[in-house]
């Protein structure tokens, strides 16, 4: 089983850490995982934005570097939606056969653990309070878990791979499918509502007991880190790859990553 890891910009840049647990994790579990270096952003800040010809180039790109792999696997729920379900408007022809080839084998990380490599148990404990963040893209694109508006029913993967996790209790959210309001450049253009909306779902956490909240996509937990940072709200963030592979609670920065 050969992988293709692929990470998103702003974990490459900003939260290198998640990076390398997941692979630390892919590879605890037996699987053969390599980087390509010549990956790129997915384009999805592009496409949001309505510049579709600017994002057309990356899609090409990511299915000449990811069409080898046996599998491709991604800890972002946002930029594996991106790849699964918005490039194929991108291709034509044999380039379309070429995508929905890499198009089947690109999984979510919690999607690749609970459909692939499906795991008995993990081994390292974590001894905390946790608060699941089910990120839209996941939840509402990806089907990683039950959202509230549809009737459609949804295992919660992550749920289901961090119960298998000693030690760990996940608290219950009164609000547990809702958005965190970061949204890429919604949190630019709409900052006020954006905020708004991040710190009800800190509110949520918090109130629930939490010490910690994770998610399967660092770009919604870089916009409430923010605002706890910001508010001085006792509360941390992880991504659900550093639990599994065995990191403590620790904090998620660029202070620390830096230092």
């Amino acid at each position: 089983m050969n992988i293709g890891l692929f990470v998103p910009c702003y974990i490459d840049q900003l939260y290198p850490d998640v990076a390398i647990a997941t692979l630390e994790l892919l590879e605890q579990l037996g699987a053969r995982v390599e980087f390509p270096t010549a990956q790129t952003c997915c384009g999805q800040p592009m496409a949001n934005s309505g510049c579709a010809d600017v994002a057309a180039p990356m899609a090409y790109r990511f299915v000449d570097i990811f069409e080898p792999y046996d599998y491709v696997v991604c800890p972002s729920g946002s930029c594996t939606a991106m790849v699964v379900k918005h490039y194929e408007h991108f291709f034509s022809g044999a380039g379309l056969e070429r995508y929905r080839r890499v198009q089947e084998k690109t999984f979510e990380l919690s999607q690749f653990l609970h459909q692939v490599i499906r795991p008995e148990r993990f081994e390292h404990p974590f001894p905390h309070r946790v608060g699941l963040h089910q990120s839209c893209h996941g939840l509402r694109e990806l089907r990683l878990g039950q959202s509230s508006e549809t009737m459609t029913n949804c295992h919660d993967l992550m749920g289901d791979l961090l119960a298998k996790v000693p030690e760990l209790e996940v608290v219950p959210l009164s609000r547990k499918d809702e958005c965190c309001g970061f949204g890429g450049t919604f949190a630019v253009a709409e900052s006020d509502v954006s905020a708004a909306m991040g710190r009800a779902r800190i509110a949520d956490h918090a109130q629930a007991g939490a010490d910690v909240m994770v998610a399967g996509d660092m770009s919604c937990l870089m916009h409430v880190q923010g605002l706890i940072k910001r508010d001085g709200t006792p509360l941390e963030v992880m991504h659900f790859a550093q639990i599994l592979a065995g990191r403590s609670l620790q904090v998620n920065s660029l202070e620390k990553v830096n230092g």
